[in-house]
């Protein structure tokens, strides 16, 4: 795969935005990633679906007061209560209706922090931004026949329309409205970009505002130049706490259970709450993991999850501890006690779980480590304050390792190149060190994961929190040869 020159790389983008109003680093090359690396990503997404039928199971048995366990009593209300809290009870009731049983996210995207250790699964997102923005890096820096690009040839714009489609098996060329929501925009660009690739193939894809959609009888329908189209399915590009804002969600609900549109992902609060990754690791569910996940997916998981807190205030009877991180050597009795750890013990990061407009984007996340003695105070007492409605988690912070990679010189992508009297200076690349983020996508067919392509990001050595900033630098993966 040859290094792509600076001006090349300008031009793509100049042509193309992806996000609006973002700008980010430029490479000459995409991330390596090793076979083993690329076989390990396989196993996570399979891990990744049994982890969400298992969450399923997990979240109905305990919200009608069923046992988890099959051979041994075991009843937790209060999962429900945890992944319920704060949410309206029409969205409630829908997650429990019993036609959206085994109905799952049809796009999975894990973070993956590249450790000493290896992969760190800090995340996993089931309505993630960047679909279309590591599409058309895979067909940049790899074009339609680069085998080594993981994701080549436009396998995440094919992989993403099957998984759609899917979801109405018996039309033949279902019409899908990519719905974004105006809170969602930024990644508007994106999604314009992928309907219109998937049009060039002959699908009838458009991306949407949720006002362009109205009900005609108990169909949903938008408007092509005056003539209405009935809509097949609706790929929703907005969280659930976004819900309240779209002006036609009562009709897109009524719909849906007259079963005149497929709706994805599911319209499900508990799949989209970080709290799940700490429930993994509650010390009362070992044995409900156990029984529900594949051994090889439950040892995967156990390596890859940090390990997770829900920070519920709920007051304890004398004696008793929380189950939580120790500090000065002792349990703690209430989550005050982070308060006094030192900034040792603060390698913890607080974060809100979801049903949030910061719950996306790092906005909500406090790292103990980096910050100071008071605003690590401020980043507990709000997670406590707003508990009532809005529960955080606590997850230990495994800190990515320094690695290297090219990057140009000049400003990146949808900035305006350095100039002189003399003529455009040429961009160098060098390697420049930095710590990585890995986003793989995955498409679920059939029940399968597939990977389609993977996002990095690559941030400065000197950012702890890694996610998409004006200093990082967005690249595709290729895939290194054995030889």
């Amino acid at each position: 795969m040859p290094d792509l020159t600076h001006e090349y790389l300008k031009a793509a983008f100049a042509t193309q935005s992806l996000f609006e109003d973002k700008t980010w680093r430029l490479s000459p090359a995409a991330w390596p990633l090793t076979p083993a690396q690329v076989a390990q990503l396989e196993q996570i997404g399979a891990a990744c679906v049994e982890f969400h039928a298992a969450l399923e199971t997990l979240y109905l048995r305990s919200a009608l007061g069923k046992n988890l366990l099959r051979n041994k009593p075991l009843l937790a209300p209060w999962v429900a209560d945890y992944l319920d809290r704060g949410k309206p009870p029409a969205l409630i009731a829908h997650a429990r209706d019993p036609k959206n049983r085994g109905q799952f996210p049809t796009v999975l995207r894990p973070d993956l922090l590249l450790t000493d250790d290896g992969f760190a699964l800090t995340e996993l997102d089931s309505v993630p931004g960047g679909i279309g923005l590591t599409a058309f890096l895979n067909k940049l820096y790899g074009g339609d026949t680069d085998r080594a690009v993981l994701g080549h040839g436009g396998a995440m714009v094919e992989n993403f329309h099957a998984a759609l489609a899917a979801l109405k098996p018996a039309a033949r060329n279902p019409l899908i409205a990519l719905l974004v929501s105006d809170e969602a925009a930024t990644y508007r660009p994106e999604m314009l970009w992928l309907a219109e690739q998937l049009q060039r193939l002959g699908r009838r894809v458009f991306c949407l505002r949720p006002e362009d959609v109205f009900p005609l009888g108990s169909e949903l329908f938008f408007d092509v130049e005056g003539t209405p189209e009935k809509i097949d399915i609706i790929y929703r590009f907005f969280e659930l706490f976004d819900w309240a804002n779209v002006k036609v969600g009562r009709e897109i609900l009524e719909a849906w259970q007259n079963g005149a549109v497929a709706i994805a992902p599911p319209m499900r609060p508990f799949q989209e709450e970080k709290l799940a990754l700490a429930l993994f690791h509650h010390h009362l569910l070992g044995e409900f993991w156990a029984e529900h996940l594949g051994g090889r997916s439950l040892q995967l998981l156990r390596e890859l999850i940090p390990q997770s807190w829900i920070m519920d205030p709920a007051p304890l009877p004398p004696g008793a501890v929380l189950d939580g991180p120790r500090i000065g050597g002792r349990a703690l009795n209430d989550w005050r006690d982070l308060i006094g750890a030192s900034q040792k013990e603060r390698d913890l990061i607080i974060k809100i779980s979801g049903f949030h407009e910061t719950a996306w984007g790092a906005r909500s996340v406090v790292l103990g480590s980096d910050c100071s003695r008071e605003e690590w105070q401020q980043g507990v007492e709000q997670a406590l304050k707003l508990a009532p409605t809005n529960l955080h988690v606590l997850q230990e912070y495994r800190k990515p390792k320094r690695v290297s990679h090219p990057l140009y010189e000049k400003a990146g992508a949808g900035q305006p190149s350095v100039s002189s009297a003399a003529g455009p200076a040429k961009a160098e690349a060098s390697a420049k060190a930095g710590r990585l983020r890995l986003c793989p996508y995955y498409f679920v067919v059939g029940g399968q994961a597939r990977l389609s392509g993977a996002l990095a990001t690559f941030c400065p050595p000197d950012k702890k929190i890694i996610h998409g900033m004006v200093d990082a630098a967005l690249l595709p993966c290729r895939v290194l040869s054995l030889t």
